[in-house]
Parts: structure tokens; sequence; C-alpha cells
């Protein structure tokens, strides 16, 4: 699949996969001031989200072969690879399935294990939402809000629903695939291979992702891993301390 992209900077390769519901525009801010340091960094929309193709197949698995395929395509050369949450565990499978195609990997708030699904109440709310009959995009807030009471979140999820040229509303995320799909998304390792590349796992210190002790488990397949906690972040780490997420990426990039 022909992932779509953003390009910031010239310099060593960097890629950026997003999470569940997100897309490269969000992190735009990011990827300037990583790109300001003298690297090429590639903000990637995963499939079945932003302006990437919609398919209804969807698994880590697939997003692996996505992302080898966008690595081949570009013709990048051992390119540092960021991912969070969802794009953190595709990272993950990447590396174990492609083990030469990159020099260093960053996994942003997600360990290899299985999460149990936790995002009904955003399925439900994004499918209460009809478009329509939606006008505007206030109708659409009001009536996500019986759903999801957190502001940031709300904005977060609400970055999807885009005008068409006919004029009317539409989401930039397969929502169907992904109602379908939401409990593989918090998938296992089942086959878990070893990997020795240098790798940095971030995580927020006020989030529930990755705990003190799966750092054993995230050891024994990362044997050369750091474990990071940023201060003062949840789950969105790049999103509530940029300017410690970005410092902790260049300096174990450097």
């Amino acid at each position: 699949m022909k992932l779509f992209f953003r390009k910031t900077g010239e310099g060593q390769p960097i890629l950026i996969l997003h999470g569940v519901f997100g897309s490269s525009d969000n992190w735009f801010s990011i990827s300037k001031m990583i790109a300001e340091k003298g690297y090429a960094v590639y903000a990637i929309d995963a499939r079945n989200h932003g302006q990437s193709p919609r398919s209804e197949d969807f698994s880590y698995e697939l997003m692996a072969d996505d992302l080898n395929e966008f690595i081949e395509d570009n013709q990048l050369e051992k390119p540092v690879i960021i991912g969070h949450s969802m794009g953190g565990k595709t990272v993950m499978h990447f590396a174990m399935k492609y083990p030469d195609k990159y020099s260093k990997l960053i996994v942003v708030d997600i360990a290899p294990k299985f999460y149990p699904s936790h995002h009904g109440h955003i399925i439900q709310g994004l499918n209460s939402i009809d478009l329509s009959t939606l006008t505007n995009r206030n109708e659409a807030d009001v009536q996500l809000s019986k759903y999801v009471t957190n502001a940031g979140e709300k904005q977060f999820l609400l970055k999807n629903l885009y005008r068409t040229e006919d004029g009317k509303f539409d989401w930039r995320i397969n929502l169907p695939v992904l109602s379908r799909e939401i409990y593989q998304i918090g998938g296992d390792f089942t086959d878990a291979k070893e990997v020795t590349a240098p790798t940095l796992f971030l995580r927020g210190s006020e989030s529930g992702y990755i705990y003190d002790e799966d750092i054993p488990v995230i050891r024994d397949i990362f044997p050369n891993a750091i474990v990071q906690t940023i201060e003062g972040a949840g789950h969105w780490v790049q999103a509530e301390k940029p300017a410690e997420f970005v410092a902790a990426v260049l300096d174990f990039i450097s």
C-alpha cells in the first residue's frame, strides 16, 4: 500500500508513525522541531487513517509490510523509526520482521504486551454522529460530548472530520473497519523475536501504558532497550511535553 506522508527537512531519515485515530498532521510541530536539527522527518499516515488508502484488511503484520514498502519506495537507508501507541506496536512488529531495515527505534508509551480494548466509548461516539445530516462541526462536538468528555481528546478525534468537495462531511479514518478491528489494536506478541537494535521506550509518568513491571518484558525482547520517563506527561507524551520529548529523541539519536 502506498502511504501518504509529509516530509520536513533534509538529512538522516526519521520516520514517525501515529497512534489509532491519529494522522501525520498531529506530528507537524514535532516534525519541524526535529527537522531543524538536521534531519529528514517523514510523518506517515497508516492505512485507514488520514490520507492513506482505505482497506478492509487491517493488522499489524500488514502495517509492518506497508512500512517496509514505504522505506523501499523512498530508497531510505537505515532510518530511525518512531512510533506512538498503535504506531509503536507497528514499529515493534516491523523490527522483528525486517531486522536489517533500520538503525534505531523509538517506541512511545506502549509495551510489547496485550492491552484490553478501552476505546469503546470513542467508537460509540464517532458512530453516533450522523454525517448525512451534519451541518457544522459544533453539532459533531455536541454529539461526541455525550461519549467523550475530555476536551483535548474530543479535539484530537474531531480533527478527522472534514468537508468533502460537495460540501458534506466525512471521516479521514475508515471508521467501519476500525470499529470492527479495535480489539486487535491492543493485540499481544504471540511469536516475538529478539530485537537487538538500540531502542528507546519513552513513557509518560502519568500514563498507565508502561508500568515498572513491564520493563523486564520489554528487555526480554529488546535487550538493548532504554526505558525513559518524561515527568508530567500522560499517554500523548509528544503533545503534552513536546520540548522534553524532542530533547529525549535527539539525545538518543545522536
